[in-house]
């Protein structure tokens, strides 16, 4: 049985790790000659990450899809903590970044390694994040969760609107924001000119 709320955790994971690959892709390739193209893509794209999945996604796993999860299992209620955690720290942990690039864009090359540093360990702990949702919880509330529950998380998930996402209309207010990501970052980041 299909559910729009796997399908739509499934599709803001696929454009969050696209996001995620993103940005280490811009950190390789650096500013060259473009500062403040670099910066203002790097900017849109932390903003990306933390307006949709800080704000829509985690939310509604943390407060819908989890409780019911682990109410059904109760072996994944450690694992279903520490997600949770994850989610708590996520806002600042994003907001720490949106500020090393700020201090690399204002105070120079001295505060590039610190931003770097941080870009690519939170890259790498997204991911596995992702992937301990998507091969753990996502297989445990298909097996546990009830007709009822389901009704739930479906509702929940249903008014998602990732601005990113193929799938789904782009609601207007986002267009900017688009544009800035997917037509100015360079090729092969983006559709802008390499």
């Amino acid at each position: 049985m299909s559910h729009i709320s796997i399908t739509t955790i499934n599709e803001e994971h696929d454009t969050l790790g696209a996001m995620l690959n993103s940005v280490r892709m811009m950190i390789q390739r650096g500013p060259a000659h473009q500062p403040e193209l670099f910066f203002d893509i790097m900017r849109a794209m932390l903003f990306y990450i933390d307006e949709v999945p800080e704000k829509q996604h985690h939310p509604k796993e943390t407060e819908v899809l989890f409780p019911l999860v682990a109410k059904r299992s109760p072996v994944s209620a450690e694992l279903i903590q520490r997600l949770n955690k994850e989610h708590h720290k996520g806002e600042a942990s994003i907001r720490d970044l949106q500020h090393k690039l700020l201090a690399w864009e204002i105070l120079g090359d001295a505060r590039r390694p610190a931003f770097e540093e941080a870009a690519m360990q939170y890259v790498g702990f997204y991911k596995e994040h992702i992937h301990l949702e998507e091969s753990v919880i996502l297989p445990e509330a298909l097996k546990v969760l009830k007709a009822e529950d389901w009704k739930v998380v479906d509702a929940a998930f249903a008014v998602n609107a990732d601005p990113l996402s193929a799938s789904k209309p782009r609601d207007p207010i986002y267009d900017r924001l688009f544009t800035k990501i997917t037509m100015k970052a360079p090729a092969p980041i983006g559709l802008g000119p390499a």
